[in-house]
């Protein structure tokens, strides 16, 4: 036997050399991406400080557009220029359009029963579906204009109320209400001014809790060493997110409970929202075999109208008002097209149907979206097959980052990339909307961002009441407009937005 068993073996050196030799070859022929230098077990993340869209952005700067890094175990590949955003979001979108399976992203889409955190497969698309047909598409959402126009006209009123009394006004909460009441109203039936069980207040800390929970913990970079799970667990991080977790889903849970007594009688809604339609297909007998919707799936997408519906629209308002501040020739041009162009009597609102006579105010969204948009790495994604990004091999199960922000400031692409000029896309018509790839605040591709078109009309009408029936300035005692940011996952304005509104005469 031990004679037998050594003739084998004999035979099998020489295979065995042939594959090691023939492996070596295979990849030294594979070109990957440049990388920092790494090290043992840490790989890169030594080198990521401060807020991460403009560490790898300077590092992008070193190393090219793209780039590889060693997140701990997780290789990743950030892409920081348009053209190679293309190869990925348009020419190789099918095989890197999946989510990494992250234990924050995870816990809060119900292990990926939701549409922005979700794996790609048959029950994502029929999911997406469901949520595009019932909350938004363009006829759905221009069905909202009257909840829009409401909630405008009452945070209008409001200010007018401050500014007699002459106080600043943090207006960054002025418009996180405003985008949050439009998001209640339009898609839950809920009016957070008449809802006692909901606490607007705590919605905001809720929510930006909520979202920073979603960024990688130690357990996602070192998933097979006990150091991860052990780290997280030093820092509180898995009882953070747990209980972010069960606060959520608690407020959740009363959004589904107040619509299932609706269903039962106990109130009456004239307009089913998705909240209602989801639950009307929820209790259906008979469902399609291939995609079964649940509880979970109904939770995961409330979580997503509420958690990327509210705050991106704020943020945008608010850095765009900051932005009009330190900028008072575009904030005089801005508004001399507003009052010229819209004309109401006194008393009346605003009505939507102006906004499309206002060429330079979308000029000026355009620009805030590009100095400022509101998840500047977009969501991650994974590749699902090997894929040849300018010249790189980029192997399956890597992490692919979007950089957009650094995009937008690409000094070959755009003239003075740091400055806030809305004119520069006068004769340069780059758009948002997923086809430019020079500027990718909603992202390209499947995963582009489905409720593009709802924040955009909140943002457009926002940005018309405020410039229209108010001048702005900031507080004498607070000349300085401080634009630091702040966060990981969406980037806010790390100062409140405090100004005086001044009634139009």
């Amino acid at each position: 036997m031990a004679t037998l068993l050594s003739f084998f073996l004999l035979l099998s050196l020489p295979v065995l050399f042939l594959v090691i030799y023939t492996k070596k070859i295979k990849d030294s022929k594979q070109r990957f991406p440049p990388s920092p230098p790494k090290l043992p077990f840490i790989g890169n993340l030594h080198q990521l400080r401060g807020l991460l869209h403009i560490c790898l952005h300077d590092l992008s700067k070193k190393y090219g557009p793209v780039m590889h890094l060693s997140l701990g175990f997780i290789p990743v590949v950030v892409i920081s220029s348009s053209e190679a955003a293309e190869e990925v979001l348009k020419t190789h979108d099918l095989e890197c359009c999946t989510r990494p399976k992250a234990l924050g992203m995870q816990t809060f889409s119900r292990n990926g029963k939701d549409i922005g955190f979700a794996s790609y497969g048959e029950g994502w698309r029929e999911l997406r579906k469901i949520a595009i047909l019932e909350f938004f598409n363009t006829k759905k959402v221009r069905s909202f204009r009257y909840i829009r126009e409401e909630e405008n006209n009452l945070m209008v009123k409001k200010l007018t109320e401050s500014a007699l009394k002459q106080p600043p006004v943090d207006l960054g909460k002025t418009l996180f209400s405003l985008s949050a009441s439009i998001v209640f109203r339009s898609a839950f039936g809920h009016n957070l001014s008449e809802t006692k069980h909901i606490n607007k207040e705590k919605i905001e800390e809720l929510m930006f809790e909520a979202i920073t929970n979603m960024s990688f913990k130690f357990s996602d970079l070192f998933p097979t060493a006990g150091i991860g799970r052990f780290m997280d667990f030093i820092l509180g991080e898995h009882k953070r997110l747990h209980n972010s977790f069960v606060e959520v889903d608690t407020f959740v849970k009363k959004i589904v409970d107040d619509h299932s007594k609706i269903r039962h009688g106990v109130t009456s809604q004239d307009r089913p929202d998705i909240v209602d339609v989801m639950l009307e297909m929820l209790h259906k007998h008979e469902q399609d075999d291939s995609f079964k919707l649940t509880v979970d799936h109904l939770h995961g997408v409330i979580s997503n109208i509420f958690l990327a519906g509210v705050d991106t629209s704020a943020v945008t308002m608010i850095w765009a008002m900051a932005e009009l501040i330190k900028n008072p020739r575009v904030m005089k041009k801005v508004q001399d097209e507003i009052r010229s162009c819209i004309g109401i009597k006194q008393n009346e609102r605003i009505d939507e149907e102006g906004v499309d006579k206002l060429q330079y105010l979308k000029l000026v969204i355009k620009e805030t979206l590009r100095l400022h948009p509101p998840a500047p790495l977009l969501i991650p994604r994974e590749t699902m097959s090997q894929i040849n990004i300018q010249g790189y091999n980029i192997p399956p199960k890597t992490l692919i980052l979007v950089n957009a922000w650094s995009i937008g400031q690409n000094p070959y692409r755009w003239e003075s990339p740091e400055e806030f000029i809305p004119e520069r896309f006068i004769d340069f018509p780059v758009d948002y909307r997923g086809q430019s790839f020079e500027m990718l605040p909603f992202g390209s591709g499947r995963r582009m961002c489905p409720g593009m078109a709802f924040g955009i009309s909140t943002v457009e009408l926002g940005l018309l009441n405020l410039l229209y029936f108010f001048n702005w300035r900031l507080p004498e005692e607070n000349q300085d407009m401080n634009m630091e940011e702040a966060g990981d996952v969406i980037i806010v304005k790390k100062f409140p937005l405090e100004l005086l509104p001044i009634i139009r005469q």
